[in-house]
């Protein structure tokens, strides 16, 4: 079994900054891509940065420029810093892992999500 779990979200001013974490845990070999989507109230779940476990990144065009997604491997660990940010940035940010498991091969996770609220 392998947990995920996402911290940091909360209220935050228009141009403001936080940083959101994104821990795995549990019976894992090891880890592919990490990535985090966001989903706002009435819109589909979309990507908004991605990391391979060599360090490529990918970041959607909305985000270019004002967040950065790092992770460090031995902690399992992901994260996003988010900067400038703006009220449409609003929605609950959820981790997806790419967990590579003894015997099971590469299964996917996600986390229950954090909530990102930025006022204007």
């Amino acid at each position: 079994q392998v947990q995920v779990v996402e911290s940091g979200g909360g209220l935050v001013q228009a141009g403001g900054s936080l940083r959101l974490s994104c821990a795995a845990s549990g019976s894992i070999f090891s880890i592919n891509r990490m990535g985090w989507y966001r989903q706002a109230p009435g819109k589909q779940r979309e990507l908004v940065a991605r990391i391979t476990s060599s360090g490529s990144t990918y970041y959607a065009d909305s985000v270019q420029g004002r967040f950065t997604i790092s992770r460090d491997n031995a902690k399992k660990t992901a994260y996003l810093q988010m900067n400038r940010l703006k009220p449409e940035d609003t929605a609950v940010y959820y981790c997806n892992t790419e967990v590579i498991q003894p015997g099971r091969g590469l299964v996917d996770y996600w986390g229950e999500g954090t909530l990102v609220t930025v006022s204007s």
